[in-house]
This record gives C-alpha cells, structure tokens and sequence, in this order.
C-alpha cells in the first residue's frame, strides 16, 4: 500500500500541533506501508516564506518531498480577508481569494499530487483550513482522507469548506467534538469518519530530577509547554496567576516551556524555560504537580495526552469544548472558565493533596485505552482496508459559475460556527 501525507510544512524540527501529528502518523505507518511526505518548503506558520530546499530528502526514514510556496502571505491582506469573510454577508470568490491569501499557496504541490494519483492508494490530508488541503482533496477525492485538527474558529464555517468535508472519502476526527462541529455545519454524517486522535512519542523513564537541576526549579510548580500567545490563552493565564500568587503565597509557581511571542510577566513565581528539547519537556513534565491548558480553542491537545501519559493531571480552560470534554470523559483533569474556578482548582490539584494522585492514574489509563500507538495505528490500517473494499462513492461538487460565485449570498462564516451546538460530547 502507498499512501501520501499532505501536510503544509513539515520537518523533525518543526513541533506545530497539526506538522507533529503529521509527522507521527506518517512515521508509524511507514511500518506497515510505503510513505512519502509531500508538503512545502516553508517553516515559518506566519510568512509561509520558502525557507527549506525543493526537492527530496529523508526525515528520520521518511521520503519528504518539498514544492515551493508561489508567494509568501500578506498579512495585511489576509487580515482584510478574513474580516470580510468571517464577519459579513460575502461571496465565494470572496472565501476563494481568502483561500490564497492564506497560503501556503503551491500551485506545484497541487500540480504534483495531480500527476502521481494513479500510483498511490490513499492521500493522507493535513489541516482542513489550508490551500494545499482544499485544493489536493478536490484533484484527488476519490483517494483523500482527511484531518482536519480543526478548532473551534470562524473558518469552519466558510461556505468552501463543505463540500470538501462532504467528498472525501474518509475523515479522521482528532475528538468528538470536532467531529460534532464539522458535522452540524457541514451535514457530512454519510463520509465514513472515525475518532482517532494522535499518540505520542513517550519516554520510557523521564527523570524530573534532571529538569529541576538544570533549570533550577525548587518549589512545586504547574507547567505550560506550547507557544506563548495571547491566542493559546497564555494572557488570561497571566492575568489569572498573579491573582492566584497574591492569593496564595505559597501555592505553586508557573512555569513555562516553549517560544515566546507574548511578553512574559516579570515576577519570581513565573520561570520561562525557553525552547525545550524533548527530553527537557517530558523531564519537567514529570517533575511537574500538573499541567495547564488555557487555549480556548484546541481540535486535539498533545501535549495534555502526554501529561496523562505520565500520570499527570491537567488543569483546562473549560471555554474549549475539546479540553473541557477530554478532562469528563478522562476523569484526569479539572477545567475553569473564571478566575476563582481557576484559583481553586490550582489549589486543589497541588501534589500533596490526594486528588492529584488519583486523577494521575484515571490520565494513564485512559491514554493507554485511547492514544496508545498499538491502538492509533489499528485505527488507521482499518479505515484504509474498508475503503479499499467498499467502491468509491466520492463526488466533489462542482464549485457555481462565474457569476454565481460572485454574489454575496454567503452569511459570515463565523455566525454559522457559532450557531453549531457547543459543549463537551460526553458520550
């Protein structure tokens, strides 16, 4: 079996949410198939700058193809865009030239996946919202399967997106919560789809002492890993510690580990780590009482898996409907959606108190039943052998006429997001 990975960038230095699960999947299923990356030379999420070489070259076993990115993004243009777009009654060439803007537009990438279609059986498609995903899904929709890792965010609700959600042949939904949202806006129950989420790469032993030495923790603290960005929630975040921290002198510190694009309270509680190798992140990830997860807006958090993985809990913003579901069904984590839910919940998921421990194990067991790889792998191989047996019904419906895609008939993407049911799945 020959299966591509699509994905917008891709590298075994490049940690994005959506690039890292790309680059887990096609790794485990080079295992039981041959598999090749086909992606972008960009690295930098914002510019989509070609920075990386055209051509071939090996990540970690792994055929990578790069194609370059036709123009770098606009920000000033794309910002106008998305405004029109997501806020005001617009058209589909409105949504289209959106599209572009976004990037990362390769029209050499989409030309290539045209020509190998006859010799592979599946393309694995990377983040919904993108040009290479839209554009690759309706050259190749009878051999697409797609992963959104979509958000909660107004462009789910763009009027170009359903029919992609409706013509692929399978999807693999990161949580049911993004599998309901794309069902309510896109009526796309008939595809075949199944929640699969994504495994992590966790150590076998991880030694916390280590972490605390080289970066000088002492006191007990929680723990952020990810992109420090007032779009993660790492604002309210702050805002809400240093409450906490006047609250309870002696209660834990923050501590943060990841590449900083928001300005960092300066107060001796607060500790930035900076950029962590792996085996710094899962060290301290160790050592740590918990983990705190304030983005509002998550499709599937890894780094939360492997906190559980390690048996420790996670502390949620509970305005995102996926961490707030994940933290139910998991019963390893607590949620806030105020301050004093938050200042409460830091005291009480402190390790020396009994609830810390006990949803430690509940975080272990569900990761092992859940997001083992033995189990994310069975699930992949699965949906690839029903679709080889099942016939292709795909069809990708046609986009209007020129002049059809040219009235402005299409509501704001973000009202139709906001009128799909919100809250955690439970069942």
């Amino acid at each position: 079996m020959k299966i591509a990975i699509v994905v917008q960038r891709y590298g075994a230095d490049i940690n994005g949410g959506a690039e890292l699960h790309a680059r887990y999947v096609a790794e485990r299923l080079a295992r039981h198939a041959e598999v090749q990356v086909l992606t972008t030379c960009a690295r930098d999420y914002i510019t989509w700058k070609n920075e990386l070489p055209v051509g071939e070259e090996k990540v970690n076993g792994i055929t990578v193809l790069r194609f370059p990115v036709t123009a770098p993004r606009n920000p000033d243009d794309f910002g106008r865009r998305s405004v029109a777009v997501f806020e005001k009654t617009h058209s589909l060439a409105d949504e289209l030239a959106w599209l572009e803007s976004e990037g990362p537009t390769s029209k050499a990438l989409i030309k290539h996946i045209g020509r190998i279609q006859a010799d592979v059986d599946f393309f694995v498609f990377f983040s919904a919202r993108y040009y290479h995903a839209w554009h690759g899904v309706r050259s190749v929709a009878d051999k697409a399967v797609l992963v959104p890792t979509a958000e909660r965010e107004p462009s789910i609700g763009a009027a170009i997106f359903g029919p992609i959600f409706r013509g692929v042949r399978a999807i693999m939904y990161n949580s049911l919560e993004e599998r309901a949202m794309i069902q309510a806006v896109s009526n796309n129950r008939q595809v075949p789809g199944v929640v699969v989420g994504i495994g992590s790469n966790i150590p076998e032993r991880v030694q916390p002492w280590r972490a605390k030495r080289k970066f000088n923790l002492k006191r007990p603290y929680a723990l952020y890993i990810g992109r420090i960005d007032a779009n993660k929630g790492c604002a309210e975040l702050f805002e809400y510690f240093l409450r906490y921290a006047t609250m309870y002198p002696d209660g834990l510190d923050l501590v943060l580990a990841g590449s900083a694009v928001l300005p960092i309270p300066k107060h001796p509680r607060i500790k930035h780590l900076g950029f962590v190798s792996d085996e710094d992140k899962f060290d301290a990830l160790g050592g740590a009482d918990f983990l705190v997860m304030p983005s509002p807006y998550e499709s599937l958090s890894m780094v939360a898996l492997e906190a559980w993985a390690l048996g420790r809990p996670v502390l949620a913003n509970g305005t995102c409907d996926v961490l707030r579901g994940q933290a139910i069904r998991s019963n390893a984590g607590l949620y806030y959606e105020s301050f004093e839910e938050f200042a409460e919940t830091m005291y009480a998921l402190e390790a020396s108190g009994p609830l810390n421990q006990i949803l430690g194990r509940n975080g272990r067991d569900f990761f092992k039943r859940h997001y083992a790889w033995p189990v994310i792998e069975r699930k992949y191989l699965e949906m690839f052998e029903r679709l080889k047996k099942e016939p292709s019904k795909t069809t990708i419906e046609p986009l209007p006429g020129w002049f059809a895609r040219r009235k402005k008939n299409v509501p704001p993407a973000a009202g139709v997001v906001d009128g799909a049911p919100k809250g955690p799945v439970l069942r």
